[in-house]
């Protein structure tokens, strides 16, 4: 006797497309947001770009539409918190409904601990914290409308590995991780909030800097011996906003290629005592 068991609810490969959503990416303009954007365009979602650069936006929406989907672009510097009123507005106008909200843009430069001011820590935790806050605030009641939504913040496999020159990097994106975590619990069970944690993604900017020394270097601290890919990404960003991820809430999804700490080199000296620099 053959017994069939029951598929779970939605199972299929439909699970993971997203036609009717209306997604919006920040960061959209280029890298790993551009790459969200285009896979959630060919999973049939339709596009609100978000960055600085008009541009760079432009390009992004013209292969949305070649996908076959619309694509809003507004132009905007998030380091300006009063703008997320504006974004949001601006979608529902267009769409009526929001669907996905993907926190992409953010970011802060290395910097030696002694080198680091309280006004830079301010200014990034303002940028990658108090901005993506802001829009998610402004977003919910259309998330909730939605009966669908989702919110998926990149933040960093820095949220909680150590190394110098990242305190300010590293302290920023381990609270974009733990407000991940809590804006699950107040959103829960209306809207879905989930986080990407990559380790060295090969972006183009990553790609300016990379020599082989350095790859073979970072290829060999990481067990896959590969980089990760903008796609790795994207696929996971999809996957998070997808029905097929109906059960995944307060999670944060590392894509680090199994890397248990920093893989680039770090050369920077020990701090001395100041009379060693008397000498």
């Amino acid at each position: 006797m053959t017994m069939t068991l029951p598929s779970a609810p939605g199972a299929g490969a439909d699970e993971f497309r997203l036609d009717g959503y209306v997604a919006l990416v920040t960061g959209a303009g280029r890298g790993i947001g551009a790459g969200i954007a285009q896979a959630y365009a060919r999973a049939g979602a339709d596009l609100v770009l978000v960055a600085r650069t008009a541009t760079d936006l432009g390009a992004v929406a013209a292969s949305v539409r070649a996908l076959g989907r619309t694509a809003l672009v507004i132009p905007a510097d998030l380091t300006d918190v009063s703008q997320a009123a504006t974004i949001v507005q601006r979608t529902i106008a267009e769409h009526g409904r929001l669907d996905i909200l993907v926190h992409n843009a953010g970011g802060a430069m290395p910097a030696s601990y002694l080198a680091t001011t309280p006004e830079a820590l301010d200014e990034a935790f303002h940028f990658n914290v108090a901005a993506p806050f802001e829009l998610t605030q402004r977003a919910t009641p259309y998330l909730l409308d939605s009966g669908r939504g989702s919110v998926v913040s990149i933040t960093s496999r820095m949220d909680r590995l150590t190394a110098r020159g990242m305190v300010t990097y590293g302290t920023v994106k381990a609270a974009v991780t733990q407000l991940t975590r809590l804006l699950a619990v107040e959103l829960a069970p209306g809207v879905r909030v989930n986080g990407i944690a990559p380790g060295v993604v090969e972006t183009e900017g990553l790609k300016a800097v990379l020599t082989d020394e350095l790859r073979a270097q970072i290829l060999a601290a990481t067990p896959l011996h590969r980089l990760a890919t903008i796609a790795d990404v994207a696929s996971t960003a999809r996957w998070l906003a997808s029905p097929a991820a109906s059960y995944i809430t307060g999670k944060i999804i590392e894509i680090d290629g199994g890397a248990e700490a920093p893989v680039f080199p770090d050369t920077t000296p020990d701090l001395q005592p100041a009379n060693k620099h008397q000498e």
